[in-house]
């Protein structure tokens, strides 16, 4: 079995990331593995045709990094005790950053969550995590949000 030594853990620091987290958690404490905990704060280049200033993009870009620099922090303080664990925040495109910060951190596995979007809001929006597994040479665990989860498995007819 390869070992497992650097698990990325992509965050949107939503409620839903506490689970996920606590499965990076789990695997972590088990293999022995350290976490890098990653959330990818989105781009807004792609409104500059709308003639908005470019430095009032900037810098509320900024504030979102600063704001999601210290939520990252809280979390993994929070979250994921008793494993060692680096919290980054990027800006960018989320599958595109998640894939390159786990090439840039030699990670060996990627750990998170979807939304489980479906019908004209996956469309939309696309999927993040489909992005990700479609993409990553990294073996990729998906968390899918599920209501009622207490640990052990939740079966839906």
């Amino acid at each position: 079995m390869p070992k497992m030594q650097k698990i990325l853990c992509a965050l949107d620091l939503s409620e839903h990331s506490k689970t996920v987290a606590g499965y990076a958690v789990t695997l972590a404490k088990s293999l022995g593995a350290s976490i890098i905990a990653v959330y990818a704060a989105p781009t807004l280049t792609q409104y500059t045709g709308f003639h908005v200033p470019p430095n009032t993009i900037d810098s509320f870009v900024g504030e979102i990094v600063s704001g999601a620099e210290k939520a990252m922090s809280q979390f993994v303080a929070e979250n994921f005790e008793g494993v060692e664990t680096t919290g980054k925040v990027v800006v960018g495109y989320a599958a595109e950053e998640i894939l390159n910060i786990a090439r840039q951190e030699g990670a060996d596995m990627i750990i998170m969550g979807t939304h489980g979007r479906k019908g004209i809001d996956r469309i939309l929006f696309g999927s993040v995590a489909e992005k990700v597994v479609m993409n990553s040479p990294l073996p990729v665990l998906t968390i899918r949000p599920s209501e009622g989860y207490k640990g052990g498995a939740v079966y839906k007819d």
